[in-house]
């Protein structure tokens, strides 16, 4: 991967450095290398390789064309978050958490909407036609839902996964994306719990040289899955365009050489060798990306991929109860995932109904019915 963090970088940067011992979270000792003057030291080695693993799952998320929320309320993290999400084109919130981010997602969108109205209002002149008091009254309103709302006025849907840094504080996040099986990024410090967490990348939350530093590293990561996913469209088109006079040529050639039904008839009274009867025809091995399935992320395709579920017709044909041994199977974390939209989602994927898939995804919750 372009752009790896070396343990030296970290170092510079102060992202070993944990809070007080007596304000530990002891689900974090596997990550804590030692104490030293009463504060506890975070084991960089480990944080550089769950920082590439991290890196390695948005990179896919983003290739796939879905969008990463970052959360980042505090202040020394708020706007080294906006430059570097801005960047990338991810949403972001800065400000304030709303509640019901995303149990809530309808009535946000309804905010937002009200907020592109407000703005048609000042393009057609109606701003215009309203008392001064009035007017004053929509432009703070307008400020308003621009300062808690603006980054995220192009997310017309749930995101594919959230970035989170400082659990403690993003707490409310945390839940809302733990209801909705949405997976979880976050930089953990030794004072969080990183059980709720998909992928952890253990580090120091507080420094502003820290966040910059995993910041750039995640976000770089990013650009590279989304300059894939243009790339590959430029060549799908490309090659769209060039495959049709090919295809048509080929298709005539194949009736031209294709024998009739009465050559056929004297073959097939030959007898067929063992071996050709006992390998019938395969279907396509090639897996399908299991993330655009809503609720499903990273981790939780992983799994399914080690037990044979590497399409979506395998999907589909899985019950609730099946999805649910696998999941319970793999450890708590995952136990509480409720599959029962999965198969339905797998179905229409499946069949290619792709527009009537975003449809069904819109209208639920977190593909929770």
């Amino acid at each position: 991967m372009a752009n790896k963090v070396e343990v030296k970088d970290l170092l510079e940067a102060g992202v070993h450095f944990g809070h007080l011992t007596r304000k530990w979270n002891p689900n974090m000792a596997p990550y804590i290398y030692m104490e030293r003057n009463g504060i506890h030291v975070i084991n960089l080695y480990k944080t550089v390789a769950k920082l590439d693993e991290t890196n390695e799952a948005l990179k896919k998320i983003a290739a796939s064309g879905r969008k990463i929320l970052f959360v980042a309320t505090k202040k020394q993290a708020k706007d080294i978050v906006a430059e570097k999400a801005g960047n990338v084109n991810m949403p972001y919130i800065t400000e304030r958490w709303p509640g019901g981010m995303l149990t809530n997602f309808v009535t946000i969108r309804k905010a937002v909407k009200k907020m592109a109205s407000i703005d048609r209002m000042k393009k057609d002149g109606t701003f215009n036609t309203l008392s001064k008091k009035e007017r004053l009254q929509v432009d703070r309103l307008r400020a308003k839902l621009e300062k808690n709302l603006g980054s995220i006025s192009e997310m017309t849907r749930l995101p594919a996964a959230l970035f989170i840094v400082d659990t403690m504080r993003e707490h409310i996040a945390v839940k809302e994306a733990q209801k909705l099986n949405i997976p979880i990024f976050a930089m953990v410090d030794t004072n969080s719990d990183p059980r709720p967490i998909d992928f952890i990348v253990p580090s120091n939350d507080d420094a502003s040289k820290s966040i910059e530093v995993i910041m750039a590293s995640v976000t770089a990561a990013i650009a590279e899955g989304l300059t894939e996913r243009k790339s590959e469209k430029q060549s799908e088109k490309e090659g769209g365009d060039e495959a049709k006079p090919k295809e048509k040529k080929a298709k005539v050639a194949a009736e031209e050489k294709a024998p009739t039904s009465e050559e056929k008839a004297p073959e097939s009274k030959e007898k067929t060798p063992e071996s050709e009867v006992k390998a019938p025809k395969k279907a396509t091995t090639a897996g399908d990306d299991l993330t655009k399935i809503e609720g499903i992320g990273p981790k939780i395709a992983e799994i399914f991929q080690e037990a044979g579920i590497n399409t979506y017709a395998d999907l589909a044909d899985k019950s609730e109860d099946d999805l649910k041994g696998i999941l319970t199977e793999s450890g708590p974390r995952y136990a509480s995932k409720n599959p029962g939209s999965w198969p339905k989602q797998a179905k229409m994927a499946a069949e290619g109904n792709w527009d009537e898939l975003q449809e069904w995804q819109d209208s639920v919750k977190g593909g929770i019915e």
